[in-house]
């Protein structure tokens, strides 16, 4: 297992490198986390699982006071500048397997300032490239967002309960779901395990992962029969989702083709995805 990060020049993005066996126990630990059979050691990574691999571990006194390394790949824009994930891109060229090692090469390839409702926001999009046996398996861009100290979020609390659709697949979130899906990525932010720290950056609750919503709706196209090899998964978080409820992954109807979206205990809508051929 091998890691190095390499700090550009100015104005060049940095990149960092990390090589690791892809094992077969991390695979075992989200199944249990999903309460699904586990894949065996002949099978292929299941689409997406590929996120609680290749991971930075950083040291403890890297982390800033919201658990998030300080500097890195992507580094905040400025002090105290909060960290959310708004969506992303992941093309699959081919499955990794397991008991190869695999490569992943990170970098920043955009940023962008921006002014919203709560604030100026900076936008930024990091890029992984994961080859393994010389092959390019796994393109994952992923957007984060930085928004400024003391800005707020709108958001609604309510626990009432709506029906899941036909087709859908439910996921009962609480703090342990939380805890151990924060564990699996190796994602110390404090806003998804520590309630008191969550209220601070304005939100009502402990926040459900992104990743982890982009996860389900992946599963639901994946336990479909429908293959994510050859297309790219494109979803986007349109509001964050507090709390412990049930999230229920449905096919959108609001989208033609294959399609997928997340919705709340109470019915409302807080990540999409798409499934398209990806571009060369």
């Amino acid at each position: 297992m091998t890691s190095s990060a390499m700090n550009a020049l100015p104005g060049e993005p940095e990149t960092s490198t990390r090589t690791e066996l892809i094992t077969l126990e991390p695979a075992e630990a989200l199944a249990g986390m999903l309460d699904i059979d586990a894949p065996s050691a002949g099978d292929e990574l299941p689409a997406l699982w590929h996120w609680i691999y290749l991971l930075e571990r950083r040291r403890q006194s890297d982390l800033g006071p919201d658990g998030h390394p300080r500097h890195g790949i992507p580094a905040p824009p400025g002090p105290g500048r909060l960290r959310m994930f708004a969506g992303g891109r992941v093309s699959m060229h081919t499955p990794l397997r397991f008991r190869r090692p695999a490569t992943r090469t990170t970098r920043v390839i955009r940023t962008a300032e921006k002014e919203g409702k709560s604030g100026p926001l900076t936008f930024v999009t990091v890029r992984s490239d994961i080859e393994q046996g010389g092959r390019l398996a796994i393109t994952d861009e992923q957007d984060i967002v930085y928004r400024a100290p003391g800005s707020t979020l709108p958001a609604k609390s309510n626990t009432a309960e709506t029906p899941a659709p036909m087709g859908s697949l439910a996921l009962d979130v609480d703090s342990v779901v939380l805890f151990r899906f924060s564990a699996l990525t190796y994602n110390a932010h404090r806003i998804h395990y520590d309630s008191a720290y969550a209220a601070q950056e304005g939100y009502p609750g402990l926040v459900v992962h992104g990743p982890l919503q982009a996860l389900m709706m992946g599963e639901l196209i994946r336990r479909s029969g429908v293959p994510l090899v050859g297309q790219e998964f494109a979803y986007r978080l349109v509001a964050p989702m507090f709390g412990e409820q049930r999230l229920t992954a449905a096919p959108n109807p609001e989208e033609t083709g294959v399609s997928a979206q997340v919705r709340d205990a109470t019915g409302r809508v807080t990540a999409t995805s798409t499934l398209r051929p990806w571009r060369t």
